[in-house]
């Protein structure tokens, strides 16, 4: 009796809907990442250039190089992306951010996240509904 009425279809949709984001969501959050270390590389001071290239993306269940900034040697979660700077090499970044007694600070590692926050999360948001709404309509499962 359940079928008649569609309970058993609304069901299966609930439980798609709820996987759904989780199994889509990852290529949003790289491509969100990898756009904000773009713009963060292009605040950066260029002295030698080691700082720029110390800016990382790392991705689902990797973990972040040591002494990087923030964050020191950590493992991402399932749906988490972390960008960092610094590295076993490049221990000073925070020094670069935040200046000293000695040097004017140089931001670029907040300004470029406060520059595009809204637009990767949105980004992001949109990714999710889209996930959902095609589980919801049956699509790629």
């Amino acid at each position: 009796m359940a079928s008649k009425d569609g309970l058993d279809s609304l069901m299966n949709a609930f439980d798609r809907v709820k996987n759904a984001p989780r199994n889509s969501i990852n290529a949003a959050l790289l491509a969100s990442a990898n756009e904000l270390a773009d713009a963060q590389r292009h605040l950066a001071p260029e002295d030698t250039g080691a700082l720029k290239e110390s800016i990382v993306v790392t991705g689902p269940g990797q973990s972040t190089p040591a002494y990087s900034q923030p964050g020191g040697e950590t493992v991402a979660g399932e749906h988490e992306v972390i960008v960092t700077v610094g590295d076993h090499t490049v221990r000073y970044p925070h020094l670069v951010e935040y200046g000293t007694s000695d040097t004017e600070a140089q931001p670029f590692f907040w300004p470029a996240l406060r520059l595009l926050r809204k637009r990767l999360q949105q980004r992001i948001d949109r990714a999710g509904r889209k996930a959902v709404f095609d589980a919801w309509n049956g699509k790629n499962v």
